[in-house]
């Protein structure tokens, strides 16, 4: 056993207590953890253990939390970015445990917003979008529920409006074959391509002086 001589606060990190045992330092806490510890309390060589595991845990927490403060994140994306930082893989369920209680983590609503951004901002296919949240880590069941209102007509067309504009001085086949080019490299299929070139080229390309459909 041994017994605790001094708890004193860091000075650079005042959330954390430095805990020395028999005269010396021996490992720091989280105020949280430390808290029901005493000058004169004796401790085990177990406990000690047990609370240098909980601090990790705690410290891995927060790094969760700082992780998530840009953006929603996946369960998997949480994960990668824990063992990444050396967090033993039973931490690391215990971090996911604790933020999906508090709905700080939930991939259903994580794949709901990845789409709408997409749709807003850099509009996709489904096939690229279903390729984007399985690289987050999402189940197929998510994909697919977060994937049923997306119009991919309307997604083609909002994706391709701003480059048809630029290209609304160049020739029907090059418009077609530089506009087509853009949309199959995001993930759009042939149909979806013809009818969004035919419409942005009546809506752009065509208005141009001298313009002739081929």
């Amino acid at each position: 056993m041994k017994t605790i001589t001094k708890i004193t606060r860091q000075q650079r990190k005042e959330d954390r207590l430095n805990i020395f045992l028999d005269g010396g330092y021996a490992f720091s806490l989280h105020v949280s953890i430390a808290a029901p510890l005493q000058v004169g309390q004796t401790l085990s060589e177990e406990e000690c253990q047990r609370l240098v595991a909980r601090d990790a845990a705690q410290q891995a927490y927060e790094q969760a939390l700082h992780y998530l403060k840009y953006r929603p994140r996946s369960a998997a994306e949480v994960a990668s970015y824990l063992r990444d930082k050396k967090v033993t893989d039973e931490a690391i369920q215990d971090v996911l445990a604790r933020l999906r209680e508090r709905r700080w983590v939930d991939d259903a609503a994580f794949a709901a917003f990845w789409v709408e951004n997409r749709e807003l901002f850099r509009p996709r296919s489904r096939h690229a979008l279903r390729a984007e949240l399985r690289q987050k880590g999402i189940s197929d069941q998510v994909i697919e529920a977060s994937l049923e209102d997306v119009d991919e007509l309307a997604s083609a067309y909002e994706a391709a409006k701003g480059r048809a504009a630029r290209l609304a001085r160049l020739d029907y086949q090059t418009f077609r074959r530089r506009l087509g080019g853009f949309l199959q490299r995001r993930g759009f299929g042939y149909e979806e391509i013809k009818e969004t070139v035919e419409r942005l080229w009546r809506e752009y390309g065509s208005e141009r002086d001298g313009a002739r459909h081929e």
